[in-house]
């Protein structure tokens, strides 16, 4: 299980790019800004969270894989 501040950082950084790409190229941008809302919100229910699956798989720091 991956600390919960490694999965805060990445949705915040997530957020703040699809909000500047949305207001510097296209404003289709605010879609992933949902999908990212919309991700966290399913993973505070279900307590599934795909980022900390794929951040186990790739050995990140604090993060264990799980066996299949």
């Amino acid at each position: 299980m991956c600390p919960d501040r490694i999965i805060r950082r990445f949705a915040g950084v997530f957020i703040l790019a699809s909000i500047a790409l949305a207001m510097m190229v296209d404003t289709r941008w605010y879609w992933f800004t949902a999908f990212v809302g919309l991700n966290l919100l399913q993973s505070s229910f279900t307590n599934f969270c795909p980022l900390e699956k794929i951040l186990g798989y790739l050995g990140m720091a604090g993060c264990k894989k799980e066996a299949a």
